[in-house]
């Protein structure tokens, strides 16, 4: 089993590698990119951790880059998992989510994606956002698989929802509240995973997402974020989630 984990940034990276007790990581240098090797849980598995660059399309190009050298190497990758922290749309006052909405992820909790959508590709029009399927081409949303889906939500006790993808991170509430119109499953929004999950698409291998919220999508308001904790949320999920990408069979799907 080979896995390659894509982060925005090394501090990321670095909170996934510390999931893994093993020796330190090996780096592998690519154009553009380094790769930094470790071992799975077991000593079987190989997780390739790259720091893939903040935004949908260097993620994308990040994530290419590694695929197509693995490919290139006769060692495809078996599954891209797009992970690092992530804002999170505030839970229900009321406790309860309503039916066909999503329950809310609060700061320093872990969310796993069951669709990948990239929230703001598409038009605005006088009546309006339109997304760019509804235009007539593209996609913008990517799913992950189910079963792994819910291994992973079974391990870390994350909740499952929709993770969008923007190019603009959200800073105010009537943007976050339109957001949350539209897209009334979602839990998180972050900058990369749509980008990692065209790249996987793009050489047929499977996508994953898992995030840890950093702070509130809405009012930018610097003093409550808790980026060092959505860090060690993320440390803490990923050990849980290594073992179960290390024994998922991908010919399941």
């Amino acid at each position: 089993m080979r896995v390659l984990v894509a982060t925005a940034v090394a501090p990321e990276r670095d909170a996934v590698a510390r999931a893994f007790p093993g020796p330190p990581a090996h780096e592998v240098p690519l154009p553009g990119a380094t790769l930094h090797r470790v071992a799975g849980p077991a000593g079987s598995g190989r997780f390739d951790l790259l720091a893939a660059g903040v935004g949908p399309s260097l993620a994308a190009a990040s994530t290419a880059t590694a695929l197509t050298a693995a490919a290139l190497a006769g060692a495809p990758y078996d599954l891209v998992v797009s992970t690092g922290i992530a804002g999170g749309f505030a839970p229900d006052a009321t406790g309860r989510a309503a039916p066909g909405t999503a329950p809310g992820a609060p700061v320093g909790s872990l969310v796993v994606a069951d669709e990948i959508t990239a929230a703001d590709l598409g038009a605005e029009t006088g009546d309006g956002f339109l997304p760019v399927t509804e235009l007539g081409f593209g996609t913008v949303t990517h799913r992950p698989p189910e079963p792994l889906v819910r291994a992973i939500a079974a391990a870390t006790g994350a909740p499952t929802g929709t993770v969008l993808t923007v190019s603009t991170v959200t800073g105010t509430a009537a943007r976050a509240g339109a957001l949350r119109a539209r897209h009334p499953r979602a839990l998180a929004e972050a900058m990369e995973g749509f980008g990692v999950a065209e790249a996987a698409a793009s050489h047929g291998v499977p996508v994953l997402e898992l995030r840890a919220v950093s702070n509130p999508v809405g009012p930018r308001d610097r003093a409550a974020w808790r980026i060092g904790d959505a860090l060690a949320a993320l440390t803490e999920g990923f050990g849980k989630t290594a073992p179960v990408l290390e024994s998922w069979n991908p010919h399941e799907l």
